[in-house]
């Protein structure tokens, strides 16, 4: 398996000087639960610093959170849960599964993350779709549709598959159900498979980061990374660069800090770290 090449962010989709509002990407972002307040306002603010537009569907107490800070967040919208399918049909790429509840979690809610998440996907199987935390855990992997990007981490792998995270495996599920796969970890793997189904799946490995980006909130800005670059992007490279520029800001962060960072000081780093590779 390959190293992801840096040269490859070139081919990211850069606004255009003569775009209008809402040609450079709407994303729709369905995350967050009353236990997990923070994961969905990590990845709200991460893709309104790169896409024109987030629509923002949460349950009602992190709605109101968003609310409160329209002053930051201009470029948006807050969407109750009852009205999800208006917006869904006008985005580019949705975000599913960040900070919902959990399988094993505290809240009670998994039979409504399973019904949610499994109905959206069986019903818009032709949108963009990156499918992240608590969908993964719940969700049966034969409804989830060609070209979605899922990124879990080793036990999220084996709940979802059934089988231990390897690369081998990665590549398996990749070509057997048609998706992009970014299996997270102290190294990332990715795959894609392409032409027909017993044909070969491109794989490449992400490298660095640090230990500080254990703490909890970075796979939630990671998804929101990878769907804010779907949104104009393919799936493909989306996945690549999303877990390349977060492993650099966290490097980045390293050299000011050490390991004494948090999530919302990734989310600041990451413009920068865009700004330097790819401006």
């Amino acid at each position: 398996m390959q190293d992801f090449s840096e040269k490859e962010l070139k081919k990211l989709y850069i606004s255009s000087v003569n775009s209008h509002k809402g040609q450079n990407g709407k994303l729709l972002l369905i995350s967050g639960s009353k236990l997990f307040h923070s994961s969905s306002l990590w990845g709200l603010k991460v893709a309104s610093r790169i896409v024109d537009m987030v629509f923002y569907s949460s349950v009602d107490e992190n709605n109101k959170i968003v609310q409160d800070l329209k002053k930051e967040f201009r470029d948006g919208i807050v969407v109750p849960r009852s009205k999800i399918e208006d917006y869904i049909k006008e985005t580019d790429c949705i975000l599913i599964g960040s900070g919902l509840p959990r399988k094993d979690g505290e809240e009670k809610g998994d039979d409504d993350t399973k019904e949610l998440t499994e109905n959206l996907l069986k019903k818009y199987p032709k949108k963009k779709w990156v499918i992240d935390g608590g969908s993964l855990q719940v969700i049966n992997p034969e409804i989830i549709p060609q070209n979605s990007i899922i990124t879990p981490h080793s036990r999220e792998f084996k709940i979802l598959f059934g089988i231990n995270v390897s690369e081998e495996n990665i590549k398996k599920m990749s070509k057997k159900y048609r998706i992009v796969i970014l299996a997270k970890g102290q190294t990332d793997f990715i795959c894609q498979s392409f032409g027909s189904a017993q044909s070969k799946a491109r794989c490449v490995r992400v490298s660095g980061g640090n230990v500080g980006m254990t703490k909890g909130g970075t796979g939630d800005i990671l998804a929101a990374l990878i769907a804010s670059f779907y949104c104009k992007n393919n799936a493909f490279l989306s996945a690549c660069a999303g877990s390349y520029i977060n492993k650099k800001a966290g490097e980045n962060l390293f050299k000011r800090v050490g390991y004494y960072f948090n999530s919302s000081d990734l989310v600041d780093e990451i413009p920068r770290i865009m700004r330097d590779l790819l401006i």
